[in-house]
């Protein structure tokens, strides 16, 4: 089964029920199960995500507390970065003869 046709089936109860009159009891009922566990672990997936931003953040909030108790500054941290050559060199009149 494809990508589009599990979208087609979730998007529209009467494609979820047509795919379902092809399938036994038995099927339906470990399918049911499937997304059952397919859903437990995209929840905690997104549940570890949330909790490692907020553990980020939080060291973040920390460091930046940390920076200005020390009276310094993001600027005095981070060094000026070289500025950049655009464009490319021009050619010598000498490569063309």
């Amino acid at each position: 089964m494809s990508e589009q046709t599990l979208e087609r089936i979730a998007r529209n109860k009467n494609v979820a029920r047509a795919a379902a009159r092809q399938l036994s009891m038995e099927q339906l009922h470990k399918l049911a199960e499937v997304i059952g566990e397919v859903i437990e672990q995209k929840n905690d997936e997104e549940r570890q995500r949330q909790e490692e931003e907020a553990d980020k953040a939080r060291k973040l909030a920390e460091i930046r507390e940390q920076i200005n108790e020390a009276g310094l500054s993001v600027e005095d941290l981070v060094p000026e970065q070289p500025q950049r050559k655009r464009g490319r060199p021009p050619k010598k009149a000498a490569d063309k003869a």
